[in-house]
């Protein structure tokens, strides 16, 4: 009887794996089914991943993860984090991924795993919209210039490199708050610039009233990712991701959501 039973489970088992297979999906889509994914993201990143004027999370990224959650047969729920806390979060699985536009560096690659990349970032020096110079020297040109950055971010990673080649020209001001306070200061005088993505210019000038400028070239162009631990569950949730991610960007989606938000297609 016992023996009957094993074959009994296992046919059904075969069945139900061609019945997915013949609707186009897989047995690792279906084991993501009624699954609910905890998501870390600042929500004070606009245009990527913040509050908008009726209290509700939005941005380019959020959208992205909504998008790939409905191809992928899951459930997300976001958890608004700050910068400086949102990687110990995810190691203490508070959350299962990060959507922050992340990007890679060494220590991260080291520990985390990355999806694939859904958007290019471009870093750029920001500042008050009625500043003279054209940067055109890049970093160069921030010698003797206090320039605001949160601690940990490629952006910042890009400064302090520079300081480290060059006899530490720039006065570096870290903060612990959101990039929108670091703008703010910039526009009150309190700073003179900033190195963030070139993104955020056009939209805190157009929905945030911030008067601010992307000036000189592009320091570094960066392929943006979700972030996943490295660990058996991490791995598994970055295989659903990368599925639902190709869907999207094949079918059109990826490339419509960028041009909604940033007026162009980022994500090639």
């Amino acid at each position: 009887m016992k023996s009957q039973i094993t074959k009994t489970v296992k046919v059904v088992a075969l069945i139900a794996t061609g019945i997915l297979v013949a609707f186009g999906l897989t047995p690792l889509s279906a084991a993501a089914q009624n699954q609910v994914v905890t998501v870390g993201t600042e929500g004070v990143y606009a245009p990527f991943t913040f509050i908008d004027a009726k209290g509700v999370l939005t941005g380019f990224d959020v959208e992205v993860v909504k998008e790939i959650a409905k191809r992928i047969n899951i459930e997300v729920k976001f958890v608004p984090t700050p910068w400086d806390s949102m990687f110990l979060a995810l190691d203490s699985r508070k959350f299962d991924m990060v959507a922050n536009e992340i990007g890679k560096n060494a220590a991260r690659i080291q520990k985390y795993n990355f999806s694939d990349s859904y958007m290019t970032a471009g870093a750029m020096i920001i500042v008050r919209g009625d500043r003279s110079g054209d940067f055109s020297n890049g970093l160069m040109d921030l010698k003797g210039l206090k320039v605001g950055t949160n601690p940990g971010s490629n952006y910042t990673r890009i400064l302090e490199e520079f300081n480290a080649q060059n006899g530490n020209p720039i006065n570096i001001k870290y903060y612990e708050g959101n990039v929108a306070t670091i703008l703010q200061d910039v526009v009150a005088g309190r700073l003179d610039a900033t190195v963030n993505e070139r993104l955020t210019v056009a939209f805190n000038k157009q929905n945030l009233g911030v008067d601010i400028k992307a000036v000189g070239k592009i320091l570094l162009l960066n392929p943006v990712h979700f972030l996943f631990r490295k660990d058996a569950q991490g791995e598994t949730l970055m295989a659903q991701f990368n599925q639902g991610l190709a869907g999207i960007r094949q079918d059109g989606t990826l490339a419509k959501l960028s041009q909604k938000w940033f007026g162009a297609d980022y994500t090639k």
